[in-house]
């Protein structure tokens, strides 16, 4: 293997700083870095009081993950240097994550801890390190393009794919940016890190959201937002009021269970009202959404975004949740600023979720920008589709 970053000039000549979680994925970037000869430095960030969390598997970023990075660091004989970079993700993360959910969203924080923490603050630092790339253990790939720059693209291995959290990475950041294993598997991950004799060879994923370590958002929300918790009304779509809750914070888009209210039929959470504090059900046809208005747009594509969208509209394809396959739709300018409209609609999106375009459904196409959805417009009130099909999805 040789000259994983795609970059030119001798790898011992190149300093290259690796953004060290202390899982498996970060671990292996850093050693086959080391491998190749390029002059590697592991920096890991301390991004919160990780308490309860320390030893907990599914949680990352916490004290045995620091413990873990140093290891590693120490076992392939590079430097290795932890930042306290608690206050900057507290206020641009966690504190963000709170307000989205008391306002009835359901926010993304790994896509905000990429955007301001790990691809902002943490590159400068990588570069006042003298780097001339930062690498990262994400599942993702960057390649050249044609006419310069460099484009972002899914992964090789579409169920390890994390383009969906990377929306937010801007041109600049992508020419400093790789991500070795864009073309490797998880088992052949692990497998490098056996050859490579890592201590973190055969250590779990991490799952959760890093500083939820109950997995209970509510508790977290409660802590840092007191009072956060109002009661109110749980109504239908017609707006008759079956049930009272304890706050909008214990109820997502598309939960069934723990509704608290007796029903002959299913009933889903279609939306969730912060002013009133109602939560409103439905059956599951009402979870189905048409359309969406989008906000901090982030566009990746070619030209410009202002000049796609003077354009009538343009076909591409959208993921609304990182789980789910891109699904066939139209970006378009509408009054209420950038809009998507899904041929085929979509299940249980809401307000605060990304939405990531992609020019194709197929593994390793390439990542086209996103945005943040601001609103919803089930199927049930949208108004028919005057635009033929996308030729994609016939």
């Amino acid at each position: 293997m040789h000259n994983s970053l795609d970059i030119e000039g001798r790898p011992e000549d190149t300093r290259v700083v690796v953004a060290m979680s202390g899982g498996v994925d970060s671990s292996v970037v850093a050693a086959l870095l080391k491998s190749e000869g390029y002059d590697v430095v592991g920096v890991t960030l301390q991004l919160y009081d990780h308490g309860a969390a320390t030893h907990r598997k599914g949680a990352c970023c916490a004290g045995q993950d620091i413990h873990d990075a140093r290891q590693v660091a120490e076992r392939i004989g590079i430097p290795h240097y932890v930042l306290d970079y608690e206050s900057r993700f507290k206020a641009a993360v966690i504190d963000r994550f709170a307000e989205s959910y008391v306002a009835g969203e359901t926010p993304v924080p790994c896509v905000a801890c990429n955007q301001s923490i790990k691809f902002k603050d943490l590159l400068t630092t990588a570069q006042e390190l003298g780097a001339r790339v930062m690498a990262t253990g994400h599942y993702v790939a960057s390649r050249a393009l044609s006419g310069g720059g460099r484009g972002l693209y899914r992964a090789r291995d579409t169920d390890r794919d994390q383009s969906y959290f990377l929306f937010g990475t801007t041109d600049e950041q992508l020419d400093v940016l790789r991500f070795p294993l864009g073309d490797m598997t998880k088992p052949q991950t692990r497998e490098l890190a056996r050859r490579f004799g890592l201590s973190v060879a055969e250590k779990h994923d991490s799952q959760d959201i890093c500083f939820v370590p109950s997995g209970k958002y509510s508790d977290v929300i409660e802590r840092l937002r007191p009072g956060a918790a109002e009661p109110g009304e749980i109504v239908d779509v017609q707006g008759n009021v079956l049930g009272t809750h304890a706050g909008i914070i214990h109820f997502t888009v598309g939960q069934r269970r723990g509704l608290g209210i007796a029903s002959g039929a299913p009933l889903y959470v279609v939306r969730l009202d912060a002013v009133t504090r109602r939560v409103v059900v439905g059956p599951r046809e009402e979870l189905r959404t048409a359309r969406m208005v989008l906000r901090d747009v982030n566009w990746l594509g070619e030209s410009s975004l202002e000049h796609v969208l003077a354009d009538e509209r343009l076909e591409l394809f959208v993921k609304v949740r990182s789980t789910r396959e891109p699904r066939p739709a139209w970006l378009r300018a509408s009054a209420g600023g950038v809009e998507i409209e899904l041929v085929d609609g979509e299940d249980g999106v809401s307000p605060g979720q990304a939405c990531v375009f992609y020019d194709g459904a197929d593994g390793q196409s390439r990542v086209l920008g996103g945005g943040f959805i601001k609103s919803a417009t089930a199927a049930s009130v949208a108004m028919p589709l005057s635009e033929p099909v996308p030729a994609a999805a016939r």
